[in-house]
């Protein structure tokens, strides 16, 4: 719920479980920061508020998974009493004269400092807690917003003239966004306007009536009549009051992506970022803050993930009075954007996430979000097809009888989905030719995709294709028809990577010009699933299309044609089921998330290296998103033989399926992929829909542990891993979390009760009293160790 007090202009937003407090400062009209964290409760007895009018939002997807074609002014009448610590989101209709003050959480001392007022020694914005900083007008840190006007000024005071408060929430088109019913969420529209032009800045803040969570945005409109230049605008700036917090980050690189790094703040600048033109391998767009205290089980943590799939910075400011400042948004290396009379920019949403429950509690938050509020709901909760891809079965030498033999063998293991990867198109014998010319290769499939899908389809399974739409190859026709289309500069070198070009999708006609070329393959072909890859970065950022003055724009514009091109896909065939793929994980982001439910986490499909991939993964996105096969030994990445038990455990945790060539498995090991397969489609909705538990850390020891545990607490699965074996071990257990601990839980053959699990644990070591010479003789389980441990409560 939002509460205004509009004599002391002061917003409160909560839910009973966090508030956000902030502020208009006195004659400077800037937005004050006072507190975000658990929620709290006003310390008198009523507020009031001021009546207003609302209307629905228009949506695009059914079951309210919109993209928003129109946008009105929307607002509503918010009225509530003071004790709301259990309540909000309902509307109790109050008016008192008692007027709750903030005045407490003020603070203001006489420090060294410029001062905006002569005479007045304490309104320095160097030492004020801010929604949206500039720099200058006394404030020395890093802005969150940042002008260049016409005669080359970059000094700005953006002050506040009037708030609205809307149900629900808008989505913007073009952006992906998060979507909410108008019972399900309220927003807050601050009005700001600069002091010095006829610039104006809009800040959404959305608060969700059953999440810990405020998601927020910016958009600028320029109503005046000179052109400027948006250098920097951030979707979100929080300022906290101390730096006692360490940050938590996603970190990587092609093949070994989201691992996690834990480091105490530092005084100065710490951040995260891509220049890359994707999310990127390297850092996700998260960032944590912790206390040093936090533990996955307990403590308190702040997440911030922004839903965006190009140049992020996510950055951390401490001060030297240990303010710690977060900012979240577009990258402003080598971004600028033009911003003419009349027209505006609207900026990427941040998603900012409280838990006092620890970083579990954190990661349950935005799984939760996401899979609620973000994710299509035509896929977020339905159970995903276990698929088989055929890259590292055949990679670029397959025919369709080698095809129809991988897709019945497959079949009869129980696999639902067969999806046909890179060299279908062109003349594709390797990665030197053919990206851009999306055209069935003949010698491979003489009778066409229609006939292949159909052949498939006789099977009982579903087919799907892998596209690169956004990349070019020399030497096609789409290529010798328009080199432009190519980024970078034709005047200087232009690098490629794995042999290929990158399309300039910031020009309409480019976008049109492959969803022609993916349309008529998709069209009346019956294809059920598309795995979408990306596999370069940009390296050269120009553009023959774009004016000199608006260079700078080319980042944003790329992703927004991205973004343009799925948008079209899934408004033409809205049951595709979309994966993204970058590489494996280069573009994991929320962003790509909003038009396709599940990712390719990474190329690497070693069972072991893949513990700390998911592992890190699960920090921000839900099981469903990650996606985890089972692939063939020795693996293709790092030459290591694990066995067939360990692979189908990790990728249990995920969205599950295969990559190997099933002709070529022992009947052995087709019985027990049969079982892996039953066992999942059995476990599907728990995996799905349950609460993901990480007990013990691959970067803190040799052991992994992690859990999920159903909505009503009914049903547990866990997995354990060991990677390497070693002599004469420690007895070991593994502590449950988040059962009901009344509740009498069936594990392995005994019966346990909740509280005995989480606090004394399941034991990993046996018991050989009196069977001593059986120790001695039983079978060693050496390196690369798993087991699963399914639990049920009686009814």
């Amino acid at each position: 719920m939002i509460y205004v007090n509009e004599k002391e202009q002061t917003f409160h937003l909560t839910n009973g479980k966090i508030s956000y407090i902030f502020r208009v400062m006195e004659r400077t009209n800037i937005l004050e920061q006072l507190y975000y964290g658990k929620a709290i409760r006003i310390q008198d007895s009523s507020v009031y508020l001021i009546e207003r009018d609302a209307h629905p939002f228009n949506t695009q997807f059914e079951g309210n998974h919109p993209s928003i074609k129109e946008q009105g002014e929307q607002e509503i009448s918010v009225y509530g009493k003071g004790d709301f610590s259990d309540s909000p989101m309902e509307e109790n209709h109050y008016k008192q004269d008692d007027i709750p003050q903030f005045a407490y959480l003020i603070e203001r001392e006489v420090r060294p400092s410029n001062n905006q007022f002569e005479g007045d020694y304490t309104s320095s914005l160097e030492h004020v807690k801010q929604e949206m900083p500039v720099y200058g007008t006394t404030d020395f840190r890093y802005p969150a917003l940042e002008v260049k006007y016409s005669d080359g000024a970059q000094i700005s005071q953006f002050e506040y003239v009037d708030y609205t408060i809307q149900k629900g929430k808008t989505v913007e088109k073009g952006l992906p966004s998060t979507f909410a019913k108008e019972e399900e969420a309220e927003t807050l529209v601050i009005q700001l306007k600069d002091r010095y032009s006829e610039l104006n800045l809009q800040l959404f803040y959305t608060i969700f009536k059953n999440q810990s969570v405020i998601v927020r945005s910016s958009r600028m409109e320029n109503t005046g009549t000179e052109a400027l230049s948006i250098e920097q605008l951030m979707s979100m700036n929080v300022d906290f009051p101390d730096a006692d917090y360490e940050m938590i980050h996603l970190h990587g690189a092609w093949a070994r992506e989201t691992h996690v790094q834990r480091n105490p703040l530092l005084t100065g600048v710490q951040h995260v970022s891509s220049t890359r033109g994707a999310s990127s391998h390297v850092h996700n767009p998260f960032l944590g803050l912790v206390r040093p205290e936090t533990t996955e089980a307990q403590g308190e943590a702040f997440g911030f993930s922004l839903i965006y799939s190009g140049n992020f910075l996510a950055q951390v400011e401490v001060d030297s009075y240990q303010v710690t400042r977060v900012m979240l948004g577009i990258n402003p290396f080598q971004f600028s954007w033009n911003l003419t009379a009349g027209e505006s920019f609207q900026t990427p949403e941040a998603v900012m996430v409280f838990s006092d429950q620890g970083m579990n509690g954190m990661s349950q938050a935005f799984h939760s979000f996401y899979l609620n509020h973000l994710i299509n709901p035509r896929w977020a909760k339905e159970p995903r097809p276990i698929l088989i891809n055929n890259w590292e079965a055949t990679y670029f030498n397959f025919t369709e009888e080698k095809i129809m033999e991988i897709v019945r063998e497959a079949q009869n293991l129980g696999v639902e989905l067969f999806v046909l990867d890179d060299g279908w198109f062109g003349q594709r014998d390797d990665d030197s030719t053919s990206l851009g010319n999306w055209t069935v290769d003949e010698r491979k499939l003489p009778n066409g995709i229609q006939n292949l899908v159909r052949k498939v389809h006789e099977e009982g399974m579903k087919l799907g294709l892998w596209f690169e739409p956004e990349m070019i190859s020399k030497g096609t026709p789409l290529y010798e028809a328009h080199p432009e289309w190519v980024i970078g500069d034709p005047k200087k070198r232009i690098s490629h990577g794995r042999n290929q070009f990158i399309l300039d999708f910031s020009r309409p006609a480019v976008v049109e010009a492959i969803f022609q070329q993916m349309d008529a393959i998709l069209e009346g072909s019956g294809i059920d699933y598309v795995k979408w890859d990306m596999n370069r970065y940009i390296s050269e950022a120009f553009s023959s299309n774009l004016p000199k003055e608006q260079q700078g724009e080319l980042f944003h514009r790329y992703i927004l044609g991205v973004y343009d091109l799925y948008e079209k896909i899934l408004a033409k065939y809205p049951d595709l089921l979309i994966e993204s793929c970058a590489g494996g994980g280069g573009r994991f982001d929320p962003g790509l998330l909003y038009y396709a439910p599940q990712t390719w986490a990474s190329d690497d499909t070693d069972a072991v290296e893949r513990l700390k991939i998911q592992y890190g993964a699960s920090l921000v996105y839900p099981l469903s998103s990650i996606g985890a096969h089972v692939s063939a030994v020795p693996n293709h990445q790092v030459g290591r033989v694990t066995s067939l038990k360990m692979r189908g455990d990790v990728a249990r945790f995920g969205t599950f399926g295969y990559e190997l060539d099933p002709t070529q498995l022992t009947e052995d090991e087709k019985i027990e992929i049969r079982e892996q397969i039953s066992q999942v489609k059995e476990q599907q909705q728990l995996l799905l829909q349950g609460d993901f538990y990480r007990l013990k850390s691959p970067f803190e020891g040799n052991d992994t542990a992690w859990m999920v545990v159903s909505k009503d607490k009914k049903e547990a699965l866990v997995g354990y891993y060991r990677i390497l074996a070693g002599p004469n071990p420690p007895y070991k257990r593994i502590k449950l979390q988040g059962l009901a601990e009344d509740k009498a839980y069936h594990i392995g053959g005994i019966t346990r009760y909740g509280n005995d699990l989480m606090n004394v644990g399941i034991l990993l070591s046996k018991n050989f009293t009196g069977r001593a010479h059986e120790y001695w003789a039983q079978k060693k389980e050496g390196d690369f160790f798993s087991l699963l441990y399914h639990l049920k409560a009686d009814e």
